[in-house]
């Protein structure tokens, strides 16, 4: 056995691991709407579910190798990265939602102030938590 991941680390890499498994289930929704739709397209929000889904796998991944290499503690990391990761969940969430109800082609058709405040949560989030990891990485490499 090779030497275990720190617990950040193993959790950021696990996360990276589930969503693609979820990537590639959203694959065979959007494979089975294809198919049996007369236009051979799945709904606009089963397609981007499922891409959403496979850039957010990788994503994840490279979060999970600054993860590695940071210089902060541990609970920094951990934290940064599933302040990330969970809104990279409930970005696929929303996507499959609005698949599964075929409410919309455009989420943001009628926006409002609930739509908003999420939107700033995320863009505060993900790129705030971003920075941390990429921080800690640049610390812990050039200093």
């Amino acid at each position: 056995m090779g030497t275990p991941l720190a617990i950040d680390t193993a959790l950021t890499v696990l996360a990276a691991g589930l969503i693609f498994i979820w990537a590639l289930i959203l694959g065979v929704w959007k494979y089975r709407q294809m198919a049996t739709s007369p236009d051979h397209l799945a709904h606009p929000y089963v397609d981007i579910a499922h891409r959403a889904a496979l850039l957010y796998a990788f994503a994840t991944m490279l979060l999970a190798v600054f993860v590695e290499l940071s210089a902060w503690p541990t609970w920094v990391n951990l934290t940064s990265a599933a302040v990330v990761v969970a809104f990279f969940v409930l970005a696929i969430a929303t996507y499959v939602m609005h698949g599964m109800r075929r409410d919309t082609t455009n989420q943001f058709e009628r926006i409002d102030t609930t739509v908003r405040v999420a939107m700033a949560a995320l863009i505060v989030g993900e790129i705030g938590g971003t920075v941390v990891l990429v921080a800690g990485f640049a610390a812990a490499q050039f200093s």
